[in-house]
């Protein structure tokens, strides 16, 4: 393999890694073993990784971290907005 196929599946991978967790979330409404602090250092992580993709021109690696960054963000409003009816309930 070569550096840059090991850098697009290390990347592909990377971005697709939250999604199963978001489903399940959107389809239980459970929210309860999730920790907040989980998507949102990994959403702060990933706008640094971003920003830096941006100062460097460097057009793959902001794409990269489109993904990771919406579903952490959405997992996040997920966790408040779920977690604030488990309280309720």
């Amino acid at each position: 393999m070569t550096p840059a196929t090991i850098g697009f599946v290390a990347g592909t991978l990377t971005s697709l890694a939250a999604i199963p967790q978001v489903v399940k979330t959107l389809k239980t409404r459970h929210v309860r073993d999730i920790s907040i602090w989980q998507p949102i250092l990994l959403s702060v992580g990933v706008a640094l990784w971003m920003i830096y993709g941006i100062l460097i021109s460097d057009l793959p690696l902001i794409v990269a971290n489109i993904i990771p960054l919406a579903c952490n963000i959405l997992l996040t409003g997920m966790k408040v907005y779920y977690g604030r009816n488990d309280c309720l309930s």
